[in-house]
């Protein structure tokens, strides 16, 4: 109890802070001039790079380890699994698993609410990038982040790549100039960065903004195709905030989840198990009709089956 009273405290102030991080946006300001100039540095492979290198941050990494394998618990997979998964998050330049755990735990449990670190209801571009750039939220220690992720917290290397997130990313650029040179430097790690960071904080914003609604939640999620698109899968929010532990995002058959796929590869090579999801068919099986006419979210655990 004492936990969550000290969760909700933390979280209330995140977004009460606008002092900005000047190291953080300083990164931010340098990494966006980095993508401009990219455009200068232009070749068909250094395009394809940056292609593959994003797929590899932002699907690999960010929604099917991060969100949907860290954060929520959606399915398991070995050690090695999601230790690789993880070092390949940490190439999207968002963070340590243990911050970005925590902190889009914080968000779940007060989305869209008093305490949520970037909801729209602070600010269209608070929500989007504000928040990185100013308050408490980017910047508590590893300690204090420990009580919200405690699974991951007993957890040696998440500890340690939470605490020397930026490691991979410089290996990486380091090798990539070394290969191919200021083209595949430029395009690999700034532009590419740069798309994948918006993408993502497009979830943060505009799927809580603009969108169509299946379910009837108690937040303003809403399920937006474009952004799906951006992110592998992880514009349909509105859906994932009805149902936040089911692996599986795309609910209907013309909802495209690229990182559901992802999960669904991993199974099929043994190399993830206990996959929870929902079922749209025994959702509507199950529906109860709200006062104005729209479906409401059942029981999650009446749907959910582990695979």
């Amino acid at each position: 109890m004492k936990n969550t009273m000290d969760l909700q405290s933390l979280a209330r102030k995140q977004s009460a802070e606008n002092e900005i991080n000047w190291v953080t946006a300083s990164f931010m300001a340098a990494f966006h001039i980095g993508a401009v100039a990219a455009a200068f540095f232009f070749t068909w492979k250094a395009f394809f790079l940056a292609l593959a290198l994003w797929w590899v941050s932002g699907s690999l990494g960010i929604g099917m380890a991060y969100h949907r394998l860290l954060t929520h618990r959606g399915y398991k997979t070995p050690k090695w699994v999601e230790y690789f998964l993880t070092s390949c998050a940490t190439l999207a330049l968002e963070g340590g698993p243990i911050f970005w755990v925590a902190t889009h735990r914080i968000h779940h449990q007060f989305s869209d609410q008093e305490g949520d670190p970037h909801s729209p209801r602070d600010g269209k571009w608070w929500s989007h990038m504000g928040w990185i750039l100013m308050g408490k939220s980017m910047h508590h220690d590893t300690t204090t982040l420990a009580h919200y992720v405690p699974d991951l917290a007993k957890d040696k290397f998440h500890v340690w790549i939470t605490k020397y997130h930026y490691v991979p990313m410089i290996v990486l650029g380091l090798v990539l100039l070394a290969v191919g040179g200021l083209p595949f430097l430029m395009w690999g790690i700034f532009l590419r960065t740069v798309v994948g960071l918006h993408a993502t904080w497009l979830v943060n914003s505009a799927t809580h903004m603009w969108g169509s609604r299946r379910f009837s939640t108690r937040d303003m999620s809403t399920n937006n195709w474009v952004v799906a698109m951006f992110t592998f899968g992880e514009g349909w929010h509105n859906n994932h905030h009805a149902h936040p532990s089911s692996a599986r995002h795309g609910l209907a058959w013309y909802e495209a989840d690229l990182n559901w796929y992802g999960i669904w590869a991993l199974k099929k090579l043994g190399l993830a198990r206990d996959i929870k999801l929902v079922s749209l068919a025994a959702l509507k099986k199950k529906k109860v009709a709200a006062p104005n006419g729209k479906l409401i979210q059942a029981p999650v655990q009446s749907v959910i089956a582990g695979d």
